[in-house]
């Protein structure tokens, strides 16, 4: 596999989960029952664990490490705050204001990780 075939693996799966987020808070703010369909919950877990795997592929195959390069530093401080926004908003959230709230921090994060994707800097705007 070359790096720019991986690195479209690896953008995929970014949008792949992102997508799927933006559905799943959906469906959360909505009080789907589908967010309680199998898939719906497996299918997060093996998407991310290849957009995982891939980000540090491409980590190594380019020589480049978050808290060597300032922007991947920035990529993985969002991305830590992404996941606990993420909890909060579609299960660990006690209230639906709360998980709203967080929806909507975790969809902002998720859009800052693509910013300094993109940009290549920690302060994209």
């Amino acid at each position: 596999m070359t790096y720019f075939a991986l690195k479209h693996l690896h953008v995929a799966f970014a949008m792949l989960s992102g997508v799927l987020f933006l559905l799943r808070g959906c469906w959360m703010l909505g009080d789907s029952a589908l967010l309680q369909r199998r898939w719906v919950r497996i299918a997060p877990h093996v998407i991310d664990t290849l957009l995982l795997a891939s980000a540090l592929a491409l980590a190594l195959w380019s020589k480049q490490y978050p808290f060597v390069q300032a922007w991947l530093s920035a990529k993985v401080v969002a991305l830590l705050v992404y996941i606990v926004l993420g909890t909060l908003a579609l299960k660990r959230g006690k209230t639906k204001a709360v998980r709203a709230l967080a929806f909507a921090g975790a969809l902002a994060a998720f859009g800052y990780i693509v910013a300094v994707a993109l940009s290549k800097q920690p302060l994209p705007f």
